[in-house]
């Protein structure tokens, strides 16, 4: 089985996101956080995250990419326990059982974007389109098979193509923290 963890190629995920994940963190997809947002009204960090974030189940940051890892069923189950933990404790989830259904459907899209090798990268990309959020996944893979990663350096990327939105990290890592 396999899921997906958190990863960090370079410091930029400390400037865009707010909180941003720590590389090694269990993630999932985390688009419900922003399920009572107007997600058209947000801005700077905000918009950030939930245009290309991920979240991190341990410190509920953001990272721009994911890794594909294997995994025991132990931590399959580590992983709906902490979700749940955090539903109940910061989402509103009004016991554990439903937290628990809840973070079961949440680990189950997570593992159904684990379609591709071990060490895969995996972006995403939401938009609102006629009302509802929409997600789009990619994934990165060096050329030519595996072999060490490295900022900037993947040469193949699967998925839909380039939206042309761009993300203006000068201007992000000059917002005033909150």
């Amino acid at each position: 089985m396999k899921l997906l963890r958190t990863i960090r190629l370079d410091p930029s995920d400390t400037f865009v996101f707010e909180p941003a994940a720590e590389p090694g963190e269990w993630a999932v997809s985390g688009a419900f956080v922003f399920w009572n947002s107007d997600v058209e009204q947000l801005q700077g960090k905000a918009r950030s995250a939930f245009r290309s974030g991920f979240l991190g189940l341990d410190s509920l940051g953001w990272s721009t990419l994911v890794q594909i890892v294997e995994v025991s069923e132990g931590d399959r189950v580590a992983v709906l326990d902490r979700l749940a933990a955090q539903l109940v404790k910061h989402f509103g989830a009004p016991d554990i059982a439903t937290a628990r259904l809840a973070a079961e459907e949440e680990v189950a899209f997570a593992v159904s974007l684990c379609n591709q090798p071990v060490d895969t990268l995996i972006a995403v990309h939401r938009s609102v389109e006629d009302g509802a959020v929409r997600e789009a996944f990619r994934t990165l893979r060096p050329r030519g098979g595996p072999k060490p990663l490295r900022a900037f350096s993947f040469l193949e990327v699967e998925g839909e193509d380039e939206t042309g939105e761009r993300v203006d990290v000068v201007t992000l890592a000059e917002e005033p923290r909150k």
